[in-house]
């Protein structure tokens, strides 16, 4: 009797957990199609599921409605140059002293301004500055002082920051001559010959 239980419990071990077909149906079904049927209910999910409005664009597709006209136009402001080349006439009028401070340096010098920097007719703030003489005045004017920042390349030529720094001074009590464009080299050579092409006057 023991060795017919001891046979029967070996041949159990032997034959596994599907004894009849319909389990081993069962076990088809959830071991590979199940999985499959799951898989392909998922990538049928994402890809029909509802997605930020766009278009397709070629081999991309416009994102959280952002167009591609608007994403050419990002991607083009971030490679831009950082700087830019202007030409400008040499021959063009300079502004006046009173018109670049007013532009340019109204915001620190002009009332209230800001402490520490002299203001427009502050006799008492330029004395000492005035001492220093134009030629000091305009470098700190063009490359900057201690709080100043500079203010040469800026929309204005270093003659016409110069002639602010002459505008603010003179308010403050000095006697600065107000500068003008050096003169070309070529001037001279054109007004003599000019000069020399004009008729001589005739004695009378």
């Amino acid at each position: 009797m023991s060795d017919d239980a001891h046979h029967q419990a070996t041949e159990d071990a032997h034959i596994g957990p599907i004894k009849n077909p319909k389990q081993l149906l069962l076990a088809v079904f959830f071991s590979f199609i199940a999985p499959i049927l799951i898989i392909v209910g998922l990538v049928s999910y994402v890809t029909s599921a509802n997605h930020p409005s766009g278009e397709a664009q070629g081999t991309g597709m416009a994102l959280y409605g952002v167009s591609k006209e608007a994403r050419d136009r990002e991607i083009a402001e971030r490679l831009k140059k950082i700087g830019s080349i202007e030409i400008r006439d040499a021959n063009r009028p300079l502004a006046a002293g009173e018109a670049v401070f007013k532009a340019q340096c109204v915001a620190c010098h002009g009332a209230p301004g800001i402490p520490g920097a002299p203001h427009l007719n502050d006799a008492a703030a330029w004395g000492p500055r005035i001492g220093q003489g134009y030629a000091t005045l305009l470098e700190h004017a063009i490359k900057g002082k201690g709080a100043m920042p500079p203010q040469g390349g800026g929309d204005f030529e270093d003659v016409e920051i110069g002639r602010a720094v002459v505008y603010l001074a003179n308010a403050g009590g000095a006697k600065f001559p107000v500068p003008d464009r050096p003169a070309t080299a070529g001037a001279p050579e054109a007004a003599a010959s000019e000069a020399a092409a004009a008729p001589a006057p005739t004695k009378q």
